[in-house]
């Protein structure tokens, strides 16, 4: 072959393009695997309860009023009864809430689903009642208005377990529903009709104990809304319009508080308008303004806390395996250097071989991670892929002199791989610091490697300094003739 090199680089492309569909393939398990999780999610959601907002408590009342209009003329004139319907509705003025949130593992089959069991003590003030009065619109009109109905909103109301409403000294007795046309989903107590209209107001406690899946939001209701939450779980993300205006996040858990004036959020005004509230706030995806497809502006304020898990062992097998192409191109590298600087010639099959055993690694990191922790997970299939690589590469290198140092390499890249794995803020500098060092180090290596005596299939040697000058050699003509001119 005129030129090996070039006939090595292109046989060596079409592995690397070989190698790479073998990767998206690997990619797409892990995609599957993921969708199979986001399915259990969903499954637990339908028999335990979906994430969870909370609403309220707010004071409503429906009133009718009627009135009577006169038609048509002489014989015909007849009475009709006009009607309008309409709700009051009074918000506290002061709203304080604070909870707990114990998490509970469920699981369908290898996967598994956090859910939360929140247990919070509400009190909320009205200062005055005076907009539970109902003013007529028409003389002479009938007014009717039901009873005044405190009620408590919550996303899924299968998830309410207990709860205990609390008067002053009198425990009212709550009932499921809140007779709210939007916001159906709760639980109401009826209030007596003498606080419609009470100038000092009134102030209410509540006890509620509620379940629900992976996120908990909460519409801040009040006129000054304080919310205390603590949890044990140590990887809270906070989300929504809101972000907690204090947070401390432990090893152990986590605490968060919230301090909020009506006069900056609309919460009260997207109720009385019949805002959705919604699972999610405004930064999560479309699919989270349930229900029937709501979008963030249709959405009451809210804020939210998602117990995530950072150690999902899916999608740190998907962050991995964005590395693959990295990995080989590295591997390939190491190999080649062994190659060039040890005068060796490995095949290309051998470099598939190579590639292969890597690819190998992120499909027994997911298999492995469904039936162990990932850290032990992630140990065994780097071990077992360093000791594959560094025998096969004693006998294709020639020696465990060279095979061994490979397989370090090889090792040191696992290593590496799961320090990116772990960092969420720093990755990217790692990850950029440790491949500048790895081309500098390629750099240094071949820094006088005769590339244009590699094109021309010569060799590689290292340029060497020029000789020292030396005397010419005699010829064998001048020799003859010194010979003959000699006495």
């Amino acid at each position: 072959m005129k030129h090996p090199l070039f006939t090595k680089l292109a046989a060596l492309a079409a592995i690397t393009v070989l190698l790479l569909f073998g990767l998206s393939m690997i990619e797409d398990v892990v995609r599957d695997r993921q969708r199979y999780r986001s399915l259990t999610a969903q499954s637990v959601a339908e028999s335990l309860a979906g994430p969870q907002t909370l609403m309220g408590p707010m004071i409503h009342s429906a009133c009718v009023e009627s009135w009577d209009v006169e038609t048509g003329k002489g014989d015909e004139r007849r009475v009709v009864e006009q009607r309008r319907e309409f709700l009051l509705t009074a918000m506290p003025e002061q709203l304080k809430l604070r909870s707990g949130a114990a998490m509970e593992e469920r699981a369908r089959g290898l996967h598994k689903v956090n859910t939360f069991n929140l247990k919070a003590h509400l009190t909320a003030q009205w200062g005055s009642l005076a907009g539970l009065q109902p003013q007529t619109t028409q003389k002479n009109s009938r007014m009717h208005c039901g009873a005044p109905i405190i009620m408590m909103a919550v996303g899924d109301a299968r998830g309410i377990r207990t709860a205990q409403l609390t008067l002053g000294e009198q425990t009212l007795a709550l009932k499921p529903g809140t007779f709210h046309p939007t916001y159906s989903r709760g639980l109401h107590a009826v209030l007596p009709e003498t606080v419609r209209g009470q100038a000092p107001g009134l102030s209410v406690s509540m006890d509620l104990e509620l379940v629900g899946t992976e996120r908990i939001a909460i519409v801040p209701l009040g006129g000054n809304t304080e919310v205390q939450m603590t949890s044990s779980w140590p990887h809270p993300s906070f989300g929504g319009r809101f972000l907690p205006s204090e947070r401390e996040v432990r090893k152990d858990g986590f605490s968060a508080q919230w301090r909020l004036s009506s006069l900056a959020t609309t919460a009260q005004a997207d109720i009385e308008k019949g805002s959705r509230i919604c699972i999610g706030g405004y930064d999560d995806s479309p699919s989270d303004y349930a229900p029937g497809g709501a979008t963030p502006r249709d959405c009451a304020d809210s804020f939210n806390v998602a117990f995530v898990d950072p150690v999902n062992p899916y999608s740190l097998s998907d962050r991995a395996t964005k590395y693959g192409v990295l990995f080989i191109a590295l591997t390939f590298v190491a190999v080649g250097l062994f190659e060039l600087m040890k005068k060796l010639r490995v095949h290309p099959v051998q470099y598939l071989l190579v590639g292969s055993a890597l690819c190998s690694f992120f499909l027994l990191l997911v298999s492995l991670s469904e039936h162990l922790p990932f850290g032990a997970s992630y140990a065994a299939a780097a071990s077992a892929c360093v000791l594959l690589l560094a025998y096969y590469a004693s006998h294709m290198l020639g020696g465990l002199a060279r095979g061994i140092p490979l397989g370090a390499g090889i090792a040191l890249l696992y290593g590496l791989l799961y320090v990116l794995l772990q960092l969420e803020q720093t990755a990217l500098a790692v990850g950029a610091i440790a491949l500048f060092l790895v081309l500098a180090a390629v750099m240094v290596l071949t820094r006088k490697v005769n590339w244009y005596g590699l094109s021309q299939g010569t060799p590689p040697q290292r340029p060497t300094p020029p000789p020292a000058a030396r005397p010419a050699p005699a010829t064998p003509s001048s020799t003859t003739s010194a010979r003959t001119e000699a006495p």
